[in-house]
């Protein structure tokens, strides 16, 4: 009889702690015995309080900071370096501001080696299926912020990347642009097999896109509690916000969340006292 064999983990960081030291020559705590699992294809959303860790958590796993103490892996192996099957979506555009929309979504095959007749063609196919036809010759400065936005998740997800980490992509949109953008990232995301790790200070948006919730402790940060997301997909967030089971499960993470939300105000308060 074969060995039964489990799938490790899309990523894994395991009692994990690191620390920086300040201008002052002080150490600094940001994370301190840390543990988080992110199974292969689940959509995990990361909230806490402002300055907790939250973006340090994403550096850790695409290798840009190192931990003093425990374990990350990333696909069941040791992170030791940037790794070319992990997407990154920041707040602000990270567009080639003197390229178009074409040359900007066909840079990373380029990149990779793709012959530029197919990375074109290629990045048509993605500039059509987020709804930009006809702004293929425009540049980055001629399009509005949603639109901007899509260029960069169309040019991220025509790597197709086995992960996907998210630092508060949308913050930077209006609300109805940015309730349009989360369905946008839904519907990209469940024809993709890739993890995802969406860093938010929106607990509706964390809620509305996730199948897991993590809530992060105030710095120091640790994880206080992870929930589960059992609502139906796929999802329009438009609509899911009204829906009882929405509002039951926003009021718990709430209460959670809002504690260690306070516990930052105090501090930040003191410290400026």
């Amino acid at each position: 009889m074969s060995a039964l064999v489990t799938e490790s983990p899309a990523i894994e960081l395991i009692d994990v702690s690191l620390r920086f030291i300040s201008p002052t020559g002080a150490s600094l705590t940001a994370l301190r015995n840390f543990t988080m699992t992110v199974r292969r294809g689940e959509f995990v959303a990361i909230v806490g309080p402002t300055g907790c860790g939250k973006s340090t958590t994403l550096n850790l796993i695409t290798g840009i900071n190192k931990a003093n103490s425990g374990q990350v892996k990333v696909m069941g192996k040791p992170v030791t370096g940037s790794d070319p099957g992990i997407g990154f979506v920041f707040q602000t555009d990270a567009l080639f501001p003197w390229r178009s929309v074409l040359r900007n979504v066909a840079a990373g095959p380029l990149f990779r080696g793709l012959p530029k007749e197919a990375a074109y063609t290629k990045a048509r196919e993605w500039i059509k299926r987020v709804g930009l036809v006809g702004f293929e010759n425009h540049y980055p400065h001629q399009l509005s912020g949603g639109m901007r936005k899509r260029v960069t998740l169309a040019q991220t997800f025509i790597n197709n990347p086995q992960i996907l980490l998210m630092d508060e992509p949308f913050s930077a949109l209006d609300v109805q642009t940015r309730i349009v953008m989360q369905d946008e990232l839904l519907d990209m995301w469940s024809s993709s097999n890739a993890s995802v790790v969406f860093v938010t200070h929106d607990l509706e948006e964390a809620i509305a896109l996730a199948d897991r919730v993590y809530v992060l402790t105030a710095g120091p940060a640790t994880v206080k509690a992870a929930y589960d997301i059992p609502l139906p997909r796929p999802r329009v967030t438009s609509e899911i916000r009204y829906q009882p089971e929405f509002i039951e499960i926003s009021r718990q993470i709430w209460e959670d969340l809002r504690e260690e939300v306070q516990i930052s105000y105090a501090r930040t308060q003191l410290a400026t006292a």
